[in-house]
């Protein structure tokens, strides 16, 4: 940790955790310049509040609308404190804004080798999500149109009219090719559609 003045110290966290919906880690604080004992002060204080095993929260800053979904991104870090997880499936879908499914739980895709057991309320997803395939919305990750629609058309757990709902909708936006679309259904009409390596049951 490198020692900075209370202010700069607390602009820096504040900076950072602005785009992680007022959340920060305890390296992302130590980084800024607050140590354990510092921590646990604020905390007392009421500053920041406790979110889960050394995650945090600046009390002052609002609520974001996807909150749950920050806190479970970064609940997925690593021990190098690098978020693990991708929102995909049915709540991607949603955030997406393709069709008028409500999703009952949150998904996630994280990879094969995650061993944390997911709280109540989230679905894990055993699998690999390429770069290419995730982009950043409301400061997480979530999977793209495409890789999306292709999760839930390999999965089977969309109805084939919500998934022609939602591959029209993402046609129609531009967001994916007819012919994307018009594969995706025919995955979907061919059982639970063609398994993608990077999907586990």
């Amino acid at each position: 940790m490198t020692y900075r003045d209370q202010k700069d110290a607390l602009r820096s966290l504040t900076a950072l955790a602005v785009t992680q919906g007022g959340y920060f880690t305890a390296k992302q604080a130590g980084v800024a310049g607050y140590g354990t004992a510092h921590l646990a002060y604020h905390v007392s204080a009421g500053n920041f509040e406790r979110s889960g095993r050394g995650l945090y929260r600046i009390a002052t800053l609002p609520t974001s609308e996807h909150d749950d979904l920050v806190r479970l991104w970064l609940w997925t870090r690593d021990r190098n404190d690098r978020p693990q997880g991708t929102v995909s499936h049915q709540t991607a879908l949603s955030l997406h804004d393709l069709g008028e499914l409500i999703p009952g739980e949150i998904h996630l895709t994280v990879p094969r080798v995650f061993r944390k057991r997911a709280p109540k309320g989230c679905r894990l997803h055993k699998g690999k999500v390429e770069a290419g395939d995730s982009k950043e919305m409301f400061g997480f990750r979530v999977t793209t149109p495409l890789r999306t629609l292709q999760d839930l058309a390999a999965d089977g757990s969309l109805s084939r009219e919500q998934l022609m709902v939602a591959v029209s909708a993402a046609t129609e936006r531009g967001l994916i090719r007819r012919e994307q679309g018009a594969g995706l259904l025919r995955a979907r009409e061919a059982g639970a559609g063609r398994k993608l390596p990077t999907e586990a049951k």
